[in-house]
């Protein structure tokens, strides 16, 4: 459980980091099932429902940018989604009650692996509340050098960011040369997680080491949020419920709104929608 003092930072400054959440034995787990589908990906040539491949992905060296809505691609990280540690942190921010978004598992392969330009996630999918946050699990250590998770205190409190340029949604800040006023490093040991409320800025760099970075990624939300985008169907909304009863009276909030419409040609994961933005500013870092 967090304390008062770490609930009281996560709400100043739009993030927070925990160390030692997973055990020795789950995070073992996690590192075997992820070198699995890292050995799986060799057979693949092209991006496909389960692998995003970096550009130079090849059998002799497999590439993944990212292992796409893992929690139905093995059941390890379905359970870790469902983590009774996790889970408690999350109620303690934007509980009671609690359902899932979106699922990722986002890597940096040795040596390479893609930037991630600074973006605010609550720009590709607004709710009717911004009681969302996301828990990045540490599947390796997260350093300055593997490309770990750069955050802007205290600007989820601040204006949502236009993410589109010539009138197309391309997932990041579209200000040339944006740069936050103030940037602190997510350094997390494996085993640990961050958590990052839905409109803190973020953004990483490449991964100029020799380590792996792979950060596996699961959304939660308020059961009163409600997509703007996409309202699921009931059965479905009910399907995402992890702790409470489902809630069909919506909470709204004036909380700013862009809608991501239209898309880029190449959407997809957040790297491909990314590559339509014309200033690159974290790729070359």
């Amino acid at each position: 459980m967090l304390s008062a003092e770490q609930i009281a930072y996560y709400h100043e400054n739009g993030f927070l980091t925990v160390e030692n959440v997973l055990s020795a034995d789950e995070l073992a787990a996690l590192q075997r099932v992820t070198d699995e589908f890292v050995d799986r990906s060799r057979a693949v040539a092209a991006s496909d429902d389960i692998f995003d491949l970096e550009p130079n992905h090849s059998a002799e060296h497999p590439r993944l940018r990212r292992i796409k809505n893992p929690i139905i691609q093995h059941e390890v990280y379905d359970q870790t989604m469902r983590h009774d540690g996790i889970l408690n942190i999350v109620e303690q921010l934007i509980g009671p009650g609690l359902r899932r978004n979106n699922t990722k598992l986002n890597m940096k392969e040795p040596d390479h692996g893609s930037a991630v330009e600074w973006h605010q996630d609550w720009a590709f999918y607004p709710h009717t509340n911004d009681d969302i946050l996301a828990v990045g699990v540490c599947i390796d250590d997260m350093t300055e050098e593997n490309g770990c998770m750069l955050m802007a205190p205290g600007s989820h409190k601040g204006e949502l960011h236009s993410h589109h340029e010539n009138g197309v949604f391309v997932g990041a800040v579209s200000e040339p040369g944006f740069q936050p006023p103030q940037v602190e490093k997510c350094l997390v040991k494996a085993g640990g997680i961050t958590i990052h409320h839905a409109r803190t800025l973020h953004a990483s760099t490449p991964n100029h080491s020799a380590n792996p970075r792979r950060l596996l990624l699961f959304e939660y939300c308020s059961l009163d949020s409600w997509p703007l985008l996409g309202v699921p169907a009931y059965d479905d909304y009910c399907a995402t419920v992890l702790r409470g009863q489902p809630s069909v009276r919506p909470r709204a909030e004036a909380v700013p709104v862009i809608i991501p419409l239209p898309k880029p040609e190449n959407a997809g994961s957040i790297f491909e929608i990314q590559e339509s933005l014309k200033h690159k500013e974290m790729a070359q870092q």
